[in-house]
């Protein structure tokens, strides 16, 4: 007997396949790093997922509103992909649509086994846009961790 653990022995990862929702808020920093440090303790997939919703229209003009959505989304596209390439390994990923809807239709089309998202929203936003961390807590058909920011001043 060397005193090491017998390969065989240990248990599997838990979360063999991991998605981890950030956005350009300062939030998503605690959220990526507790992501990226669950996936450090073994071997799997690290999806890094930002969800470009549906934008409000940015200018109008006599004959309706019209917004660059091609822009939009080529912007997005581009910031989810820098942000995958500062995490060796990690699969960027772009939705699109209602954040909670498409989050949790992605995370049961995938096989996820653990979604890592930021809860942070004031009262006032969460009445105004709705909660994501709460809709994707009671709807997500994996586990969830729920990442909290870091209190401001400390």
């Amino acid at each position: 007997m060397t005193g090491e653990p017998d390969p065989e022995d240990t248990m599997p990862a838990p979360y063999a396949r991991i998605a981890c929702f950030i956005d350009e808020d300062p939030a998503s920093a605690a959220v990526r790093a507790e992501a990226v440090a669950l996936r450090a303790q073994s071997p799997g997939e690290l999806h890094l997922v930002h969800i470009a919703s549906t934008p409000w229209p940015l200018y109008g003009d006599m004959y309706g509103v019209t917004y660059p959505l091609e822009e939009a989304l080529a912007a997005a596209r581009e910031w989810i992909t820098d942000q995958a390439a500062q995490i060796p390994g990690s699969v960027p990923v772009l939705l699109e649509g209602w954040a909670p809807g498409a989050a949790c239709a992605y995370l049961r089309r995938e096989g996820i086994d653990l979604a890592v998202a930021a809860a942070h929203r004031g009262r006032v936003e969460r009445a105004l846009l709705g909660g994501f961390a709460g809709y994707i807590a009671y709807h997500a058909p994996c586990a969830v961790l729920l990442v909290r920011p870091a209190p401001e001043g400390g």
